[in-house]
């Protein structure tokens, strides 16, 4: 395979997903050098491919240029953030919030972060929740005597541990 940018022989081969599309970039050493492809902080697949310009949720053009706005805090840059990785301060995440979220929502599903969680892990953990719930009122109404209360709390326990093991 040619190099995307200047017809070399390819070595270095890249893939991103850049706003809901896969884009793949073929590069020869020298243009992935150029790039910053060897310094991990300094290199994204999606400004390469996009150009100088990205397009906004709306619609509108918006061009890197707009993100050269310091943090009124610490004077950082979100251009300087691109090539070190990091912000420089706590006030940097509201000063460039815009601008890392359209970046997210180009990378991810979404800008909240939700977490992973294996099937029934979540189910499993209500009904353990619910369990000690119940647990902790069985022993309440056994301490106050109430033991109607207590055999009704405890048939509903035995429910819950059954139908758990006749899933399993």
């Amino acid at each position: 395979m040619q190099c995307d940018l200047c017809d070399k022989k390819a070595t270095v081969f890249l893939t991103q997903l850049v706003e809901g599309e896969m884009k793949k970039m073929c590069l020869c050493e020298e243009c992935a050098e150029e790039k910053g492809v060897t310094d991990p902080a300094g290199f994204s697949l999606a400004d390469s491919v996009m150009g100088e310009e990205a397009v906004s949720d709306s619609g509108d053009i918006i061009t890197i240029s707009d993100e050269g706005v310091p943090c009124p805090v610490c004077g950082f840059t979100f251009n300087k953030f691109q090539q070190v990785g990091r912000l420089g301060c706590s006030e940097c995440y509201n000063t460039f919030d815009d601008v890392i979220s359209r970046r997210l929502k180009g990378m991810h599903k979404g800008t909240v972060h939700v977490g992973r969680v294996p099937e029934g892990l979540v189910e499993a953990h209500a009904r353990q929740q619910r369990l000690d719930q119940l647990q902790e009122r069985l022993e309440q109404a056994v301490a106050a005597e109430n033991y109607e209360e207590a055999a009704g709390l405890r048939d509903e326990i035995h429910e819950i541990e059954t139908s758990v093991a006749t899933k399993t």
